[in-house]
């Protein structure tokens, strides 16, 4: 989104964020290494740019060689310090995205928050006896000094033609790619034809030590509720409500329309704490829906949404996941940066 009449401002922000990394780079501000393996996943905008699911894709891949953990600051949670996320954690204590890890993972992998990443990173490396550790959103926490580091950019709206806040939606100018080892352009369409794999690397430019990947959204097969499968998973059989609270709802929408006719969406902002309020307006939009009907979420949503008692058991989600082009290429890149490090 473009506000050009604040593009004065823009400059002034430059100016701030430019001296800030340049203080890191230059080693005025201080930047803590770890031995243990480091991959940060993050971006140069705010907004979605599909950065939980390639930590839930990382995390879940690397948790098959090496003994791995997720670090994010748990963004929206009601409690401070450090956490683990485990059976007796909900969404208050350490975050939806956090939560919604756990509740699709279980034990598989260390979940845990922090907002102070430097002692969360140590005391979960150290706890845990981690061999690896992914860090979530931490592009511009530049007290930790990862090792690796993942940029996300949505192919609807990559970096390359954003501006800075509050003109446009980038946290850090463009030149901040620079410090990522993969860029990946995610969201991309199904049938992605090379000509537009070759227009995106021409306009990233990437370094000789950088890498573009491409990757895509997946829909799972099924779309679940409590204890449940919806049945066939027909959704055009349902009037559906679609309540979403991320940051980016389109792709969602734009798939859903390839089931269903009947739609009403209620949106809310990204990481929304439903209030008793919210439910009662969910709850009234609900009833005005036909015979047949359901609420349908997205998986960070539901964490929230179940939490309350008369939605429990009409309220369903479609989780996602990523699917990378040259995966394996993707996927031994990283297995060799552990491994070295």
């Amino acid at each position: 989104m473009k506000r050009w009449y604040l593009y004065p401002f823009s400059l002034g922000y430059h100016l701030i964020t430019a001296i800030r990394n340049r203080m890191y780079d230059w080693g005025i501000f201080k930047s803590t290494k770890f031995t243990t393996p480091i991959i940060n996943v993050g971006n140069l905008s705010v907004g979605g740019s599909g950065k939980s699911p390639m930590v839930m894709y990382l995390a879940c891949f690397l948790s098959k060689h090496y003994r791995t953990g997720v670090l994010s600051r748990g963004y929206g949670r009601l409690t401070k310090g450090y956490m683990i996320t485990n059976y007796d954690s909900n969404y208050k204590m350490v975050g939806d995205e956090a939560m919604q890890l756990f509740e699709r993972f279980k034990n598989r992998f260390v979940i845990a928050v922090s907002e102070d990443r430097v002692p969360g990173a140590n005391k979960v490396i150290n706890d845990m006896d981690l061999n690896a550790l992914v860090l979530d959103d931490a592009m511009q926490h530049r007290k930790i000094k990862a090792g690796f580091t993942i940029l996300m950019t949505d192919y609807n709206n990559p970096y390359f033609k954003d501006h800075l806040l509050p003109a446009g939606d980038l946290r850090e100018s463009r030149a901040g790619a620079k410090r990522a080892n993969i860029i990946m352009v995610s969201k991309c369409p199904d049938e992605l034809t090379e000509e537009s794999k070759q227009y995106y690397i021409s306009r990233i430019r990437p370094s000789a030590n950088q890498k573009v990947f491409f990757s895509s959204i997946n829909y799972d097969e099924n779309v679940y509720g409590r204890d449940k499968i919806l049945p066939d998973n027909n959704l055009n059989y349902y009037d559906i409500l679609l309540i979403t609270g991320i940051a980016n709802p389109k792709p969602l929408l734009q798939h859903l329309a390839k089931f269903s006719k009947r739609v009403k969406h209620l949106k809310f902002r990204d990481h929304h704490n439903f209030s008793e309020d919210d439910i009662k307006k969910i709850t009234a939009e609900y009833k005005k829906l036909g015979e047949y009907k359901l609420i349908l979420t997205t998986e960070k949503d539901y964490v929230r949404l179940k939490t309350f008692d008369y939605l429990r058991d009409i309220v369903y989600y479609w989780p996602i996941n990523v699917v990378i082009d040259k995966k394996e290429e993707f996927n031994q890149i990283i297995l060799d940066y552990v491994k070295n490090n």
